[in-house]
């Protein structure tokens, strides 16, 4: 899809003034966002990614519609599993609620732009060299045997090598001064937890947008669908997480269904790569004649995937069992 310089500085200008607006009139001022606030804007966030995707429908045609919104679908689904991450990073920081808005605000931020370097660089590869479509697609199968056998959860993702450094070396305050990074004490400035958490949640999304732009560039080779579709998976993120989180937990199977996803589209990618093979020790260095996998049947995987892996997770006995802690500590606070 061909798309002129000035539709591309139209379209990041929107998206860098949804952020701001988000930031501005959403996060500068520390609140815990209700339940119909959440709702509210999740709803305007895919509204607006679903007109956008319609937009390309009518403009770029058929093909580039369904490419975007198979990206779109898939990115999101990445976008909750991160939020499971996320969630532990805080607990596991004991960050206040009131506070959770900017955490998740700046790590929309740091996901957008690590994805966005990685979406250029790997548009740079695939155009000088196919065989970057195997590395994708041994990215996509080690990454989905990860979340099959249970080993991709990153559930010590909260102790990583980049916390451990930063706890190493800064020195930190036991207790957060609101939303700030740095604070008095006994006359000295010093670090707040806030830091931590920031570096935290940063190092985790470098570490997600490795697993995603293989995902979607198995989806779509076009440069301008692989970057919209991915920052509008991640816009509205921080509202999702609020109106979703008692929902969380009990989406025990979604790691099955992604695994799965990522699976097919790993398949998707070696198949892709052996019809435009250019390697000397496979088949020669000739193409191999192989049937790839269309836009509209991989659409049709995915949206199956998730829908069949959501319901199966709401109504199996082990999701509610995963809701139920939660509701009794809830119960407790309340006494």
């Amino acid at each position: 899809m061909l798309v002129p310089p000035h539709v591309w500085a139209l379209t990041i200008a929107a998206i860098v003034a949804l952020l701001a607006y988000d930031f501005f009139f959403h996060v500068r001022k520390p609140h815990e966002p209700t339940l119909g606030e959440a709702a509210r804007w999740s709803a305007l966030y895919v509204g607006i990614a679903v007109a956008f995707g319609i937009g390309v429908w009518a403009f770029g045609g058929g093909e580039a519609g369904q490419e975007y919104f198979a990206g779109y679908l898939t990115e999101k689904a990445l976008s909750i599993d991160n939020l499971f991450v996320f969630l532990i990073i805080m607990t596991s920081f004991a960050v206040p609620r009131m506070l959770q808005q900017k955490v998740l605000l700046f790590g929309i931020a740091v996901a957008l732009a690590a994805r966005t370097a990685f979406i250029f660089a790997g548009a740079a590869l695939i155009a000088q060299f196919s065989w970057v479509f195997y590395i994708f697609g041994a990215i996509l199968f080690v990454t989905g045997a990860q979340l099959m056998l249970g080993k991709g959860d990153k559930s010590d993702e909260a102790d990583n090598v980049l916390i451990r450094l930063a706890r190493r070396f800064l020195k930190t305050t036991d207790h957060y001064d609101g939303d700030r990074m740095t604070t008095t004490t006994l006359g000295r400035r010093r670090f707040t937890p806030m830091l931590l958490v920031m570096v935290a949640i940063g190092g985790t999304d470098i570490l997600f947008a490795l697993d995603s732009i293989p995902a979607i560039y198995g989806l779509t080779q076009d440069v301008y669908i692989v970057f919209t579709a991915t920052a509008f998976s991640l816009l509205g993120l921080r509202q999702l997480y609020f109106l979703v989180d008692g929902l969380l937990d009990r989406l025990v199977y979604l790691s099955y269904g992604l695994a799965a996803i990522l699976a097919f589209i790993g398949a998707k990618l070696v198949l892709h790569a052996l019809h435009e093979n250019a390697l000397p020790f496979v088949n020669g260095g000739q193409p191999v004649p192989v049937v790839e996998i269309s836009t509209g049947p991989s659409l049709g995987v995915i949206i199956g995937v998730l829908a069949v892996t959501v319901v199966a997770s709401l109504v199996s006995p082990a999701g509610r069992a995963r809701s139920r802690p939660r509701a009794e500590q809830s119960v407790e606070v309340a006494d």
